[in-house]
């Protein structure tokens, strides 16, 4: 992406939370982004790189970066770097559901979609609100493999990349990673 080159000394990096809004704009800064259902576009200048994606009906922890190397790296298998998720689905989650959801379902193409880990958060008396650890992002992984078990996705969040949480960022809300925050994101992946 043009006018996003890697900057000297740490990425500018940004922790944004999604959902809820048609687009979002960083105001007041020369190198704001805007983000539009999943797809992320340059503003004016610099910051521009989306570390992942957030589908349109997807909302949570979204990192933005001007350094596109390090959104590599973040988004690398090779890190094994967890992403977390909660997701509420269309009933009341069983043990067999999480066996399958853990084991993986073949998809048409012949790639297996599974969940590193996943446990139930709650249940209802219709819904259940699953927790879903992935260590690799296929386009609509969650979605597509709940889909092949016949249940339907109700909400998606993500909530964690690595060590790093959302917490209580509001949606739509953008701030900069703390110097910790991204010193612990890179001892995570190494």
């Amino acid at each position: 992406m043009a006018g996003c080159g890697r900057s000297k000394g740490l990425p500018h990096a940004q922790q944004a939370s999604r959902g809820g809004y048609d687009g979002l704009r960083r105001k007041g800064a020369a190198n704001g982004v805007c983000i539009s259902g999943a797809r992320v576009c340059e503003a004016e200048s610099g910051l521009g790189v989306a570390v992942g994606r957030l589908d349109k009906a997807s909302e949570g922890l979204l990192l933005l970066t001007n350094d596109s190397e390090w959104a590599a790296r973040v988004l690398a298998p090779a890190t094994h770097l967890d992403k977390i998720y909660h997701v509420q689905i269309d009933r009341v989650a069983d043990a067999a559901l999480l066996e399958s959801i853990a084991f993986g379902v073949n998809t048409e193409e012949g790639c297996v979609l599974r969940a590193k880990r996943v446990r139930i958060l709650r249940s209802g008396e219709r819904n259940s609100w699953l927790e879903m650890v992935l260590d690799e992002g296929r386009n609509r992984h969650i979605r597509r493999m709940l889909e092949l078990f016949e249940v339907k996705v109700l909400r998606l969040v993500r909530v964690a990349v690595g060590p790093l949480v959302l917490g209580q960022l509001p949606k739509g809300s953008v701030r900069p990673l703390t110097a910790a925050e991204k010193d612990v994101l890179d001892r995570a992946m190494n």
